[in-house]
């Protein structure tokens, strides 16, 4: 993976040093919860999939939302966050690790536009559709996914949403990402809150009336406080214990190898036709971070020449 180095990092982000997702406690350890700076993240994802405002909502809202629930992973346990949908972002794929790595692209750039923005209400570009997650768990003989309808169109509602219908776990989301006059990303971030078997149902109900009437932990952040310094502030009435920390960013494990090898897996006639028209250099790019590899034209008269000594 190639990072795009970045024009500027606003003083807030610089001040806040590198992402984390902090993991804490709830009411005598009956609420989990989960909260993340991510403006790092977010602004390294944009440089490399080169999005404008629309877009970088869209999909930073996704990563926020994969990264907190990556929360719960360990080992070398992986999921990914699917939307498909028939509005005009089309969809989109992120992919988060226990280890903290996120990527994962939209599926269709810029997403068209027919009037100005009025509001950040993104319901009319996702439309009807379906929202799926899939666990890849170490010690799993196969993934597991779990689907649900688009009923929002608003991801941190349709997150909650999946984990109510699809796990039966009253859950809540808050997702932020905060822009300055000139379309900046100035900050980032997000928290969950997801009630454990022995919470009360009344203590439930109280927290997600404080989510809903949160302050934009995006604002926060913008202003110099910590995610932690946030749910501290904000939960303080519901004891919040923090018990683990873990650095994330955007990551992508994709190389040289993987793409030619994905190459020499391509039909012989379809190798022969890119040797005979190219253009040249084939330029093959990873869906997941925006990393161009490209192949010269002796580069692919070898893998064809491998492929026929087959």
């Amino acid at each position: 993976m190639e990072k795009k180095q970045p024009d500027h990092l606003s003083r807030p982000i610089l001040a806040l040093g590198e992402d984390r997702l902090h993991t804490f406690l709830l009411v005598d350890d009956s609420i989990r919860g989960a909260v993340i700076g991510g403006s790092r993240m977010i602004n390294q994802m944009r440089w490399n999939h080169e999005l404008g405002i629309l877009e970088t909502l869209v999909l930073g809202h996704a990563y926020l939302g994969a990264c907190l629930m990556s929360a719960t992973l360990k080992g070398r346990d992986r999921l990914r966050l699917q939307v498909d949908c028939s509005g005009p972002i089309k969809g989109l794929v992120v992919e988060a690790s226990a280890a903290g790595d996120i990527r994962g692209f939209l599926k269709n750039v810029p997403i068209p536009v027919e009037k100005p923005l009025e509001d950040s209400n993104l319901s009319p570009f996702f439309g009807a559709g379906f929202l799926s997650v899939t666990r890849m768990l170490e010690d799993a003989k196969q993934p597991f996914t779990g689907q649900v309808m688009i009923a929002h169109g608003n991801l941190a509602k349709d997150l909650a949403h999946y984990y109510l219908t699809s796990e039966q776990i009253p859950t809540a989301f808050s997702l932020s990402v905060k822009f300055d006059r000139q379309g900046q990303v100035t900050a980032a971030g997000g928290m969950v809150l997801q009630a454990l078997p022995e919470a009360d149902d009344a203590v439930v109900g109280q927290l997600e009336d404080r989510v809903v009437s949160l302050p934009s932990i995006g604002t926060a952040l913008t202003e110099g406080k910590t995610p932690q310094e946030w749910v501290s502030t904000h939960l303080r009435a519901f004891s919040p214990r923090f018990i683990d920390r873990r650095p994330v960013g955007f990551n992508c494990h994709c190389n040289r190898d993987q793409i030619r090898n994905l190459l020499t897996l391509m039909p012989v006639d379809e190798l022969k036709d890119i040797q005979e028209k190219g253009p040249f250099p084939v330029i093959i790019r990873c869906h997941h971070c925006n990393t161009a590899y490209a192949f010269d034209r002796e580069q692919i008269d070898r893998i064809v020449a491998m492929r026929f000594s087959d």
